[in-house]
């Protein structure tokens, strides 16, 4: 929960707006201004503040603890101007929480953490549990000394500068080691614990077996992912508590589903007890994955047997494959969440004129793996490849990546052993209709005229298609210097069907600098007008030029008859 504090009326008036936007994020606390901080800062895990930073400072100060337990602290100013991050930047989420305190206000986020600054994620906002000397490594980083990671096994991270060797070290590492001085260990969900217990069984029993079975193998709880059990245990007191107080979640599996997993150490009680030969091994390796701990057995001091059994599992890293939309061009056109994205991947891979587009962007220690026109199906494999190898990963392709672009071949390519996450984007289409007015006001449909990859024969028949269901057509791919008949021929087949005065929109390098436009009509269209940068928008029957902008009409009863100055 967020708390909002404020003193004066201006204040306050950005504080209600804040909480409009978030009702069931954020707490209004009233009353003396001292009172409410103390409060908040108690029942809350982030505060935004409607006061002067320097009042703030004196009224938390003798509040604060740990760093890693405080609550992120913003402060937005008497005007609404800025929105500072003033404590808990990286643990207390402060920093982010700033920007998007400042993207509801229409403010400016003001983030003073170091590696922020510089477009460094920290080493504690990784999402791992970190262990070790973050500030002297994160200082290393900033002052570009050479810094080694070492990964003992493969795992999704996002883009670190770092190097083959160096006199600190970033290690990822599942291991129960301690971190060298100037070292961060950073411990990934990379073990599953199967988990089997008799009613009843005692959960100190339970998380005394599994933390034995770790500390054996030389593992670290912190790397537990998950507790894993079949279904019927899903609400076994024992079990429940054990996950509580690992703090990991617990999921279950059928006992048909367990069933089915092959497995070292089978056995009839759990059989007759709950119609499965194993239970924490099973449950262990259901998903895959290295057994490092077969099952074993909890110890009693009383003598009596055992009520709870546990294996551990190393499960193989999921890369990550993110297939991203850059929109037409415009930098304002490119989402927030793609730009989240370009940001998280570690490896990008794209056609080298759109990497160009968004390479400042990047962070520092994103591998770019650039080709030219004509490799889409190689950048395609090599962005699975690169997903299935552990990293994660950033596909990009122009306008919407589902459109005409590179998620088609990306995901043909790959299989459920990889994590792909969709990015849209504004497409030519959308783009090229917002210039020329509202041409896609009712149904509309897109067709390709390139035939590199498409028979003509199946092209031709979806432009007759389009042209006797009398629908608006999108034009991608219209002419190029060796494909300079195709356009000319859908126009005489849509001329079949819709009057020479039909309009119709050309629109070049929709967004980008050198943008052009023109509405003109089916008869009057000249092809030379039109390149491999241009979208040609063809109207329906019902399309009007109105005031030197093409309009479809929704159908609405009100639009029956058109306005004066249509034409």
């Amino acid at each position: 929960m967020i708390g909002l504090i404020s003193a004066t009326a201006a204040g306050a008036a950005a504080r209600d707006r804040l909480a409009a936007a978030w009702p069931d994020r954020t707490r209004v606390y009233d009353g003396p201004v001292g009172d409410a901080v103390r409060s908040a800062f108690a029942e809350c895990g982030q505060l935004v503040c409607f006061l002067a930073t320097g009042a703030v400072v004196r009224l938390i100060a003798p509040l604060l603890g740990e760093k890693t337990a405080d609550p992120g602290v913003v402060c937005v100013d008497e005007g609404g101007r800025f929105a500072v991050s003033l404590v808990g930047g990286h643990a207390g989420g402060a920093n982010e929480l700033a920007r998007e305190v400042a993207e509801v206000l229409a403010a400016q986020p003001v983030v003073t953490t170091a590696t922020d600054s510089v477009g460094l994620p920290g080493l504690d906002t990784l999402g791992f549990p970190v262990e070790g000397s973050v500030a002297t490594v994160s200082r290393a980083l900033l002052d570009g000394e050479p810094v080694a990671l070492r990964t003992e096994l493969t795992w999704p991270l996002p883009p670190l500068p770092l190097a083959g060797e160096g006199a600190y070290t970033v290690r990822l590492t599942d291991r129960a080691v301690e971190p060298a001085e100037r070292e961060v260990l950073l411990r990934p969900p990379s073990l599953v614990v199967g988990v089997g217990a008799s009613k009843g069984a005692p959960a100190d029993e339970v998380l005394t077996l599994v933390e034995g079975a770790l500390r054996d193998a030389g593992l670290s709880p912190r790397s537990i992912a998950e507790l894993a059990t079949v279904d019927v245990k899903a609400e076994e007191p024992g079990i429940v508590e054990t996950a509580a107080r690992l703090g990991v979640p617990l999921v279950t599996y059928t006992a048909e589903e367990l069933a089915g997993v092959a497995v070292p150490n089978p056995s009839d009680a759990p059989l007759a007890a709950v119609g499965t030969p194993s239970v924490a091994e099973a449950a262990a390796l259901v998903r895959g994955g290295e057994l490092l701990v077969p099952k074993r057995k909890s110890e009693r001091e009383d003598g009596q047997p055992a009520m709870a059994t546990c294996a551990v599992v190393r499960r193989p890293a999921r890369g990550r494959l993110a297939v991203v939309g850059l929109g037409p061009g415009a930098r304002d056109l490119l989402t927030p969440r793609a730009k989240a994205e370009l940001r998280r991947a570690s490896v990008l891979v794209g056609l080298d004129q759109y990497v160009d587009q968004i390479r400042d962007l990047l962070r520092p220690g994103t591998r770019v793996l650039e080709s030219g026109l004509g490799a889409e199906e190689e950048r395609a494999r090599t962005a699975v490849a690169e997903a299935r190898a552990g990293h994660a990963v950033a596909l990009i392709g122009s306008g919407d990546a589902g459109v005409y672009a590179m998620a088609s071949p990306a995901l043909a390519e790959a299989s459920d052993d990889i994590d792909v996450i969709g990015v849209p984007g504004v497409t030519a289409a959308l783009a090229a209709g917002a210039i020329l007015g509202a041409p896609l006001g009712h149904d509309h449909v897109s067709i390709s005229l390139s035939d590199l990859h498409t028979p003509w024969e199946v092209i031709e028949r979806r432009v007759r298609a389009a042209a006797a269901a009398d629908i608006v057509v999108t034009f991608y791919n219209p002419r190029s210097r060796g494909r300079d008949w195709q356009l000319p021929k859908a126009l005489a087949i849509l001329a079949e069907h819709r009057e020479p005065t039909t309009p119709v929109g050309v629109v070049r390098n929709a967004s980008r600098p050198d943008e052009s436009s023109r509405v003109t009509t089916l008869g009057a269209l000249d092809p030379a007008w039109v390149d491999m940068m241009t979208v040609v928008t063809v109207g329906n029957t019902a399309t009007r030029n109105i005031a030197g902008r093409m309009v479809t009409p929704r159908g609405y009863r009100w639009q029956e008859s058109a306005p004066e100055g249509a034409e």
